[in-house]
């Protein structure tokens, strides 16, 4: 272990690394392959039902809209939109936070703890009689769910390299999307339970997710290790090569121990996070897709509706999981392509062209037909893109707490796209909605340029290293190291 020398690329797995000097190259590959096989089956699976939980239980009141909750809860569709502006202001003012106590909470009790209490919070929307009770039970559930996905990325950050992580994030972010799909379908069903009991068939949705998001959550404690070096699943011998692959791909690690395990809080690493050029590029860009990718959910079920596609709506339920089925598949096939080519920006710089032509066309067409197919490019341009962003920003970051704030930073700054996504689609608008498609196109287009600033940004900070303009930060084991080379 001594004899080895952090090389923060994001190159093949031992080719040209000092872990070649542990063993033969072959019989390396092969233990690369068995610790990546348990832990993408024992640690992604769980992630993912926890995710998916999450978006259900964030957009199933789009689901219940259509159904008659704000004619039983007697409220307008502005107190409506009051409701999820506050779900996303508590949302965004808890991630940062989350990001900084999960390590002392540790992984494996903060993110299923979490995740059982949103499941009851879930739950209690099913009880709401009015409009108080209706926005205090959605801004406590964003308070909740605010630290799951930041969380989650921080979290697969301290088992996978830099290389490998565009991929994992891929598969379990094809969660929300199949949310969207499962959404439907459930919701579909679970609507036919009432009215039963005093309660509408909207109620029982809310009940019944909040019930599986409980059980999904103490499944997680069982599951989720906190850490490569506890990890239960793997032996002995596979925990500290695992370990050494993390240590090789990142200079931010520690002889022997991963840095999760010894950096202590610093609040200058908090700072450093705060001012990273890099974070406010990326994070500005993902605000105006989760901006399209919000309102998507949201409203994706009242799009079809009004359209005039579908004749009723339980038929626009089941017309709203293609599109998300479709989006689910090809967000796995662009991460795979992006962890291969090991690219991130130039990656999204082809794939959020797609969404953008989807919103161009659908506010100025007719045809419920076509307009339903723009909702396939739209869907498969934002979400495609949504697993590159996210790791861009943590492969582009080193030092537990510079990653923990840039990580939870962008996704607070991101998700001040659910305040736009609340108030652009209006009912006057319809059934065109022409104000709102034009809102999300010109922010896809806005999130296009900051994507490229940030690629060059990137650039500029890889050729300044080459040319000797951080040797004052070797051995500084963080990103600001020489021979930690920023992802494009």
């Amino acid at each position: 272990m001594d004899s080895l020398k952090p090389q923060a690329d994001m190159s093949d797995d031992t080719k040209g690394h000092p872990l070649n000097e542990m063993g033969d190259f072959e019989e390396n590959q092969k233990l690369t392959r068995r610790i990546l096989f348990k832990l993408d089956t024992r640690i992604l699976p769980i992630l993912a039902i926890l995710f998916l939980c999450s978006f259900l239980d964030r957009t199933n009141v789009g689901n219940a809209k259509i159904l008659g909750l704000e004619d039983d809860l007697n409220i307008t569709n502005h107190q409506y939109d009051i409701g999820l502006t506050l779900f996303y202001l508590f949302y965004i003012l808890s991630e940062v936070p989350s990001n900084l106590i999960i390590k002392k909470a540790s992984p494996k009790i903060w993110l299923p703890a979490l995740t059982m209490v949103w499941g009851i919070i879930t739950m209690c929307l099913g009880f709401v009689r009015n409009f108080a009770s209706f926005a205090a039970v959605r801004a406590i559930l964003g308070i909740a769910e605010g630290g799951l996905l930041p969380g989650m990325v921080l979290y697969l950050s301290s088992f996978y390299r830099r290389g490998d992580l565009a991929l994992r994030i891929g598969l379990f972010y094809t969660a929300a999307s199949l949310s969207g799909a499962f959404g439907g379908l459930l919701a579909r069903g679970l609507a036919e339970i009432g009215p039963r009991g005093g309660l509408e068939g909207w109620r029982w949705i809310m009940i019944i997710e909040g019930l599986l998001t409980f059980a999904c959550g103490g499944l997680a404690y069982l599951g989720l290790p906190n850490n490569l070096e506890t990890a239960p699943f793997l032996t002995h011998e596979e925990r500290k090569y695992a370990c050494e692959r993390i240590w090789v791909d990142s200079p931010s690690a520690q002889q022997g121990t991963l840095t999760e395990e010894l950096e202590g809080f610093k609040w200058s690493e908090v700072r450093r996070g705060l001012l990273e050029p890099q974070m406010w590029l990326s994070a500005t860009a993902y605000f105006a897709i989760l901006s399209g990718l919000y309102s998507f959910g949201l409203f994706l079920p009242t799009i079809i509706d009004e359209s005039g596609f579908a004749t009723d709506a339980n038929q626009t339920q089941l017309w709203t999981v293609i599109p998300y089925a479709v989006a689910a598949v090809l967000t796995v096939v662009v991460a795979f392509l992006s962890d291969r080519l090991k690219l991130r920006g130039i990656i999204m710089l082809f794939s959020l062209p797609i969404a953008i032509a989807g919103y161009a066309a659908i506010g100025n067409i007719n045809s419920p037909q076509i307009k339903y197919g723009m909702t396939f490019l739209m869907a498969t341009g934002m979400y495609a893109s949504v697993p590159c962003i996210l790791v861009w920003n943590s492969n582009n970051s080193a030092g537990h707490y510079k990653r923990a704030t840039t990580s939870g930073m962008q996704l607070a700054i991101a998700n001040c796209g659910g305040f736009v996504a609340t108030f652009i689609y209006p009912n006057e608008d319809k059934p065109q909605y022409h104000r709102g498609h034009s809102v999300v196109l010109g922010l896809l287009v806005f999130a296009w340029f900051m994507i490229l600033l940030n690629v060059f940004y990137c650039a500029k900070v890889n050729r300044d290293k080459r040319n000797g303009k951080y040797a004052q930060y070797e051995g500084y084991n963080d990103d600001r190291d020489p021979n930690f080379k920023m992802v494009l």
